[in-house]
């Protein structure tokens, strides 16, 4: 029963890692994106490298990058 329920969980943590793996490859995708859509504003502060404008799920997102090193 034991090498029953450690066959289960070697089973379980597998695909929990392939799906972590996606979910970090997935982002890294959408910030290389997002970084390759900033544009420049007229109304932006100094500090600010860039702002990109987004629709998702009905809603408008804008998003101001700053460099912070």
């Amino acid at each position: 029963m034991i090498d029953y329920a450690w066959m289960w969980s070697e089973l379980l943590v597998r695909w929990l890692h392939v799906i972590a793996g996606i979910a970090w490859i997935g982002s890294s995708f959408y910030f290389i994106a997002l970084d390759l859509s900033l544009k420049p504003g007229k109304a932006l502060p100094e500090q600010a490298h860039g702002q990109a404008w987004q629709v998702h799920g009905g809603g408008f997102y804008n998003m101001v990058k700053y460099l912070v090193a």
